[in-house]
This record gives structure tokens, C-alpha cells and sequence, in this order.
């Protein structure tokens, strides 16, 4: 399981690094796209980091 939530920490830093500088670069409604990737990535990135150190916490 670390390896897909290594997977999840890596989409995550890819959906940031692509979209910081798309929401600056495209035009509206795109800009928004990105900007809610960007969400995405920093969500899906800490969720994994989270599930690499503590694997049972989302289990009660």
C-alpha cells in the first residue's frame, strides 16, 4: 500500500506543479481548472503523506 500512496504524494506534486502556472498562463474558465487542480494535487499530496505515516488512520 506505500507504494500507491507514494503514487498519490507524486499525482499530487504533479497536479501543483502543472497548475500554478497554468491558472497565471490560461484564460477564463481555464485559469479555474487549474486553480481547482491545484487543490487537488495539495489535497492528494497530503492525504498520502499522511497514509505513508500513520497507514491505519482513516480506519478507526
Amino acid at each position: 500500500m506505500v507504494v500507491a500512496y507514494g503514487a498519490m504524494v507524486l499525482a499530487g506534486l504533479v497536479l501543483v506543479v502543472w497548475g500554478l502556472p497554468a491558472a497565471h498562463r490560461l484564460k477564463s474558465p481555464w485559469d479555474s481548472v487549474a486553480s481547482l487542480a491545484v487543490l487537488a494535487g495539495v489535497i492528494s499530496a497530503l492525504v498520502g503523506a499522511l497514509l505513508i505515516c500513520v497507514p491505519n488512520f482513516f480506519k478507526g
